[in-house]
C-alpha cells in the first residue's frame, strides 16, 4: 500500500511569490529607510549686558608705569564719585596691591573667584581712602592659563550688576594670554607709552590686537583708544634725548589723554602704597589728575610738557 505524502498547503500570496524568479526578486526595488533626524544645533549663549565701563591700561612694553597708572586712574575715578574696581590681571606677578596698599588684606584672589573657591564679594578689598573703590587682586601661585574667557566675563559682568561704574583692567606686559583677556571685553584701553622708540614700537603691535582680537572688534565695533606719556622729560626732549609727544602721536596716531612728567615721587608713592594722584605737590599727580579728567569729558590743557624757563635770580644763583 503506497503512501501519499501530502505536499504543504500554501495561500495564493505566498505561491506566486515562491513562484518568482530570481531575476524578478533582484529587480524589486530596495525598501527605502528614513534618514535619522539632524540634532539641532546647540542655541548660542545668551551674551550678559555689561553694566560697567571697562577700561583696560595696557601696553607692550614692561616697566613702563601701567601700574602705576592704573592705581592713580582707579583713584581719580573714585575721588570724582565713580564706583570703581581696579584688577590686576598679571597672575603670579601680582603688584597691585602694594601700590594701592592692601598687600596685606589679600585673603581670596582673582583666581580664586574664577574658579568658584570664594564668592566676588569675598575677594574684594574695599580701599580704606575711597568707600566707593575695591581692589581684586592676582594671584601669586597660579599662572596664566588660570584664567577663562568665561571667567572674566562673568566677574565683569557680575560687578556691574553690583552697580560699578568703572572696571580698570592692569594688564601684564606683552600680547600673553594675561594680557589678551584683560583687553578682550575693554570698552576703552588707555596705551601707556615711555618716549622711547622701542616702547612706541610695542604699542602699536597692542594697537593691532585691539582693532581686531577684541569682543568689540568681533561685533565691527571699536575699544576707543587713549594715549599715556609716562616719564616725560621736556629737558631730554629738548636735547633730542627722547621722542616729543608729537613724534609719539604721529607714529600712533592716537588722541593723547596725559602727559606724566618724570617724577621721583612716583617711585616713592609706589614704594609707600599711596598712589600718586593723590600727592597733592607732585606734578605727576596733577598730571594724572588732569587725565582722569579728560576721561570724564572734561577739557583742560596739557601741563608740564615744556621747559621752565628760570628767571633772572635763578639764573644768578644757580637755582
Amino acid at each position: 500500500m503506497t503512501t501519499e505524502t501530502e505536499s504543504p498547503i500554501m495561500d495564493p500570496i505566498s505561491q506566486s511569490h515562491s513562484s518568482g524568479t530570481t531575476a524578478d526578486l533582484a529587480d524589486a526595488a530596495p525598501v527605502a529607510t528614513a534618514p535619522e533626524p539632524t540634532p539641532a544645533p546647540a542655541p548660542p549663549k545668551p551674551e550678559r549686558k555689561r553694566l560697567a565701563e571697562v577700561l583696560v591700561v595696557t601696553s607692550g612694553k614692561g616697566g613702563v608705569g601701567k601700574t602705576t597708572t592704573s592705581a592713580s586712574i582707579a583713584c581719580g575715578l573714585a575721588r570724582a564719585g565713580k564706583k570703581v574696581c581696579v584688577i590686576d590681571f598679571d597672575v603670579g606677578l601680582r603688584n597691585l596691591d602694594l601700590i594701592m596698599g592692601c598687600e596685606r588684606r589679600v585673603v581670596y584672589d582673582f583666581v580664586n573667584v574664577i574658579h568658584g573657591e570664594c564668592t566676588l564679594r569675598q575677594a574684594l578689598i574695599k580701599d580704606k581712602r575711597f568707600e566707593n573703590l575695591y581692589v581684586l587682586a592676582a594671584s601669586q601661585t597660579r599662572d596664566k592659563d588660570a584664567l577663562t574667557k568665561d571667567g572674566v566675563e562673568k566677574v565683569l559682568a557680575d560687578l556691574g550688576d553690583d552697580g560699578f561704574q568703572f572696571i580698570v583692567c592692569d594688564s601684564p606686559a606683552g600680547i600673553e594670554k594675561g594680557a589678551f583677556l584683560a583687553m578682550y571685553f575693554a570698552d576703552r584701553a588707555i596705551v601707556v607709552v615711555n618716549p622711547e622708540v622701542s616702547s612706541v614700537r610695542d604699542s602699536d603691535r597692542i594697537l593691532g590686537l585691539l582693532s581686531s582680537k577684541t569682543h568689540r572688534a568681533e561685533k565691527g565695533q571699536r575699544v576707543k583708544e587713549h594715549l599715556l606719556l609716562t616719564r616725560y622729560s621736556p629737558t631730554r626732549v629738548e636735547k633730542g634725548d627722547m621722542l616729543s609727544i608729537k613724534d609719539v602721536q604721529e607714529i600712533l596716531g592716537l588722541e593723547v589723554i596725559g602727559v606724566i612728567p618724570e617724577a621721583p615721587e612716583v617711585l616713592q608713592s609706589s614704594n609707600s602704597g599711596e598712589p600718586v594722584i593723590l600727592d597733592a605737590n607732585s606734578n605727576a599727580g596733577k598730571a594724572y589728575d588732569d587725565a582722569v579728567a579728560r576721561l570724564l569729558g572734561q577739557q583742560r590743557e596739557l601741563r608740564f610738557t615744556t621747559v621752565e624757563k628760570k628767571g633772572f635770580f635763578s639764573k644768578l644763583f644757580g637755582g
